[in-house]
């Protein structure tokens, strides 16, 4: 490496064994999104940073006003607060802003029989740390934290100022991140550390949630033939979903195109009937359609509904007793970093300096994030950070610390020479 006397330095100041501790620490706050422990998570961040003698706003974010805005990106989770957390050093000079943003919530654990122990009590195998939350994304928050804390260790002087957004609610729409932009904390770039494995997401495909509601016609189960199985007349419409699924994925985005299915279309929950006798006169079922990349998530939602209505309109019962279609919950728009930004090169060349490698690839994610919301607020924005994400929501959640203190090192780089030193 061709390292500054600062960057050296600030390298130097990387605390290994504070990442470890700092990762098992966050990985047994149950942070599950909309939970008491959402709000505590970020009241424990608070403390850090302001240990870290960064200028710290934590402020109860005004849920109604927030929701009624007609730019709101949904949510699921049912809750009663959310609270917001931004941060920033003291620039010397006038350089640009560089934010370091991380989401704290985390989803529910699922079937604890398929977990090996507590999801919340991080379990340390070697170098791997074993939580839930441990890839998505507590290891990015404490890269971050780890980062602000190697700068400052250095003594380094910044031109510019580095900014830290930790944000409620991104596992669900996007609420805190949506919130913390609308209050005025902005930047001139944004690395989101959400597990990549190295690589540069430089795109979210978009997510947007549905739920159709099938009627059926009630009767006892011995007179089946007298009434219509809501179960049943739902069948050519899951159907009708596969179809457009296919046709929706026939030509990807390059920087889709390694995955089988780059958006998805997927039937996440199905609930019908109310008794083992009677035929059950209504199914809803729920689920994600995957935005592509550049699509206005109106004409999503529109291919998507015409498709139910079609299939309705195929179907002796349902020409008759169609099929509805709402969009509740999450609805993530997709988002891009501009071909060619400089901000893919610069934190590509941190990565390559620390680890000895080639720059990595830039690639899209299949998932939605606050990538976009940052994105639609003019800020350019990629996703760099430890971890694998097809561990994430999943019962082998893990991370290895390794990873987390080359995402550090990286990040420390890039931060630097993103605000520039005196």
């Amino acid at each position: 490496m061709n390292l500054s006397n600062v960057e050296a330095a600030a390298l130097a100041a990387v605390d290994e064994t504070a990442i470890g501790r700092t990762l098992v620490e966050l990985l047994a706050v149950p942070s599950i999104t909309g939970s008491a422990a959402e709000s505590e998570l970020q009241h424990l961040l608070a403390r850090r940073l302001e240990h870290l003698d960064l200028d710290v706003d934590l402020w109860s974010m005004d849920l109604a006003e927030l929701r009624s805005d007609p730019l709101f990106p949904g949510g699921e989770a049912p809750r009663d607060e959310a609270w917001g957390l931004a941060a920033t050093t003291r620039p010397r000079g006038d350089g640009p802003t560089l934010v370091l943003q991380g989401h704290v919530d985390v989803v529910p654990s699922g079937d604890l029989a398929q977990w090996e122990g507590d999801p919340f009590q991080p379990r340390v195998a070697g170098d791997v740390v074993h939580g839930r939350g441990a890839c998505d994304m507590k290891a990015g928050l404490v890269v971050v934290l780890a980062a602000l804390a190697a700068i400052r260790s250095s003594g380094a002087q910044l031109r510019g100022t580095l900014a830290a957004h930790f944000v409620v609610s991104e596992e669900d729409g996007g609420l805190g991140a949506f919130g913390t932009l609308r209050r005025g904390h902005t930047g001139d770039a944004c690395v989101i550390t959400e597990p990549t494995g190295g690589v540069l997401m430089t795109a979210n495909a978009g997510a947007l949630t549905f739920r159709v509601e099938v009627p059926g016609k009630a009767t006892h189960g011995s007179t089946r033939y007298a009434g219509m199985s809501a179960i049943d007349a739902y069948l050519p419409i899951h159907h009708a979903l596969a179809r457009l699924e296919a046709r929706r994925n026939a030509d990807a985005d390059p920087l889709m195109a390694e995955y089988p299915v780059p958006y998805p279309l997927s039937v996440g929950t199905v609930r019908a009937g109310d008794w083992a006798s009677s035929v059950p006169d209504l199914l809803v079922a729920e689920g994600r359609l995957g935005v592509r990349l550049g699509e206005n998530p109106a004409l999503a939602r529109a291919e998507l509904e015409q498709c139910v209505a079609e299939a309705c309109a195929a179907d002796p019962w349902l020409r008759s007793h169609p099929a509805t279609v709402t969009w509740p919950g999450g609805q993530f728009a997709s988002g891009r970093l501009a071909a060619g930004h400089p901000l893919a090169a610069l934190v590509g060349a941190a990565h390559a300096d620390v680890t000895g490698s080639a720059r990595p690839a830039e690639r899209g994610a299949p998932y939605g994030s606050d990538l976009r919301l940052y994105a639609a607020a003019g800020i350019p924005t990629l996703q760099y950070g430890p971890g694998d994400v097809r561990l994430a929501h999943g019962p082998r959640e893990q991370v290895g610390v390794a990873e987390v203190v080359t995402a550090t090192r990286a990040l420390v780089l890039a931060a630097l020479r993103a605000v520039g030193c005196e």
